[in-house]
């Protein structure tokens, strides 16, 4: 006897967008820019750019990636504030380990965006996943401060598209079948995957809308656009990943400065690298990691970057990150140009509580001593302490 096989499952998808992160966080730490036209970005004297942009500084046509010059040239009442991005690591580590605890399978996509798979969870939240999806972003708002942006769908992709629609602090649901409905009528570079090259080449060709993408057969669409067609064709009928990867391993952790002016003063370069450490190595204690792989990335003046890494053995003491980042710019350093760009960036990780414990161990007053200034650095800023030499 033959035994039927279980109907397969509808997927759930929900993917979770905070709403302009880095500013969101800074918020929560200085509520007079609540309201705000606000952008986190590097210096508006030189050549730093918008990092995160206010909606409230959006609606002057303000965006990421903007110089921050032009920003100001567009708002003049905005309000530039720097970067820290440790906190902002901080708050979607938190942010995710909370998020575990709602959903069964959770993956990170960047360090504001995340997918989650609730396929099978129905009844746990009363045969209502889209009402469930407004009682975790009011989680969201009551727990961490953080507006966000939730789409709901049978897959990764459509659960995108739908969140990106849905901003800001919206909640859309995609019911399953209505993919390529919901889709037709939205511009073609609503679709993840066109952006500014692809989009003028399909307008070119008349097809301005995704409706205008679903009309064209498989084979059509494989011979205007090749390979690349074939996605576009699946894309626009609603199709795409629903495999959520429980948070894929980060693969490093970076910090870069872009110069308001070139700088040839060593020791001033390397001050600037010192600061970079110091926030980079926050991060990774922060995660309880150490690091093997150091890699120094330098730019210069005439925009001809090198990068130079060194392994070592683990580590996450800032000093001698920073030691070995030093020597790296030290030998690195050739060319008599001055820098437009310093950079760090650690990866090769292991688990911290990997070591072998010795009977002997030297390095546990100095981990104690670590662990001490993450915790005063969390709790009145990261400037006020720093990590002399081991």
């Amino acid at each position: 006897m033959r035994l039927a096989m279980p109907e397969s499952r509808k997927k759930y998808i929900a993917h979770l967008d905070l709403d302009c992160f880095f500013v969101s966080v800074e918020r929560t730490k200085n509520p007079d820019l609540i309201g705000k036209p606000v952008v986190v970005g590097g210096s508006p004297g030189g050549r730093g750019v918008v990092a995160s942009a206010s909606y409230e500084a959006r609606k002057f046509g303000v965006h990421s990636a903007m110089p921050t010059g032009q920003a100001l040239r567009l708002c003049p009442n905005l309000i530039v504030v720097r970067g820290h991005y440790s906190d902002y690591t901080d708050y979607s580590d938190r942010l995710y380990k909370r998020m575990v605890e709602i959903a069964p399978v959770v993956e990170r996509v960047s360090i504001d965006e995340m997918n989650m798979d609730f396929t099978g969870c129905e009844s746990l939240y009363n045969n209502d996943l889209p009402g469930f999806m407004i009682t975790v972003q009011t989680l969201v708002w009551d727990e961490f401060s953080l507006p966000c942006t939730i789409g709901l769908a049978s897959n990764k992709t459509i659960a995108k598209i739908a969140a990106t629609s849905a901003k800001p602090a919206g909640v859309r649901f995609i019911p399953h079948g209505e993919e390529a409905g919901f889709l037709a009528p939205l511009p073609v570079d609503a679709l993840p995957g066109i952006g500014v090259k692809t989009a003028p080449r399909l307008i070119q060709k008349g097809l301005r809308l995704v409706s205008d993408l679903q009309i064209l057969s498989q084979e059509k669409m494989i011979a205007l656009f090749g390979r690349h067609g074939q996605w576009l064709y699946e894309v626009a009928h609603g199709r795409g990943s629903d495999t959520i990867r429980p948070d894929r391993a980060r693969k490093s952790i970076g910090r870069e400065e872009t110069f308001s002016h070139d700088i040839a003063d060593p020791l001033q370069l390397e001050k600037i690298l010192h600061e970079l450490v110091e926030d980079v190595c926050a991060t990774m204690r922060k995660r309880q990691w150490k690091v093997k792989t150091i890699t120094l990335k330098l730019r210069y003046a005439d925009f001809k970057t090198l990068t130079h890494a060194v392994t070592i053995e683990p580590t996450h003491d800032d000093a001698v990150v920073f030691t070995t980042a030093r020597g790296l710019l030290r030998s690195a350093y050739k060319r008599k140009l001055p820098l437009r760009l310093i950079g760090i960036s650690l990866r090769n990780f292991e688990s911290a509580d990997q070591e072998e414990l010795t009977l002997f161990s030297t390095t546990q007053p100095r981990d104690k001593m670590l662990d001490a200034v993450n915790e005063i650095r969390k709790k009145f800023g990261k400037d006020v302490i720093h990590v002399g030499g081991a």
